[in-house]
């Protein structure tokens, strides 16, 4: 299965079922997870178990002590690389609110939900009709709908 995805049932049976001792060989890292972050949760996650990871195409081998330092510097870059991201993420947003951008998904035209509740409520037409009517997502007409049970 793909490395790009999280969920893969045939990599989780694997880590479920080695034991500690047990040594997990890679042909490359980028086959347990396309993530560096996803890298580095699996790499803790066998390291808190005992469990040995080497990748022959990487050279990095955890057995030994040069494979595990090797392996935690580049985990220390990765986790550096994200924490600068993040900062300029954050420098970006507040740079743009200087500026009177505001970021996030545009507000809801209040009298358009109303509207499209109402319509909704009379049961004359399909919530495919209501949306066109009213520009108000089914999605949005069905969550603001909870929302109103709910008050």
């Amino acid at each position: 299965m793909s490395g790009i995805k999280d969920d893969r049932p045939q990599l989780n049976k694997l880590i479920e079922y080695a034991r500690e001792w047990d040594v997990l060989v890679v042909y490359k890292l980028n086959r347990l997870g396309r993530s560096t972050k996803r890298l580095i949760e699996l790499s803790e996650e066998l390291e808190k178990r005992g469990i040995e990871l080497v990748s022959l195409r990487d050279s990095i081998d955890t057995t030994t002590a040069v494979g595990n330092a090797m392996f935690k510097m580049i985990a220390i870059l990765a986790e550096m690389e994200r924490d600068l991201i993040s900062e300029r993420t954050k420098a970006g947003l507040e740079s743009a609110r200087v500026r009177g951008r505001n970021g996030g998904r545009p507000m809801k035209d209040i009298k358009q939900v109303e509207k499209a509740i109402k319509l909704y409520e009379t049961e004359q037409y399909t919530v495919k009709e209501n949306e066109e009517m009213t520009s108000v997502s089914k999605a949005t007409l069905y969550s603001e709908i909870r929302k109103k049970k709910n008050k």
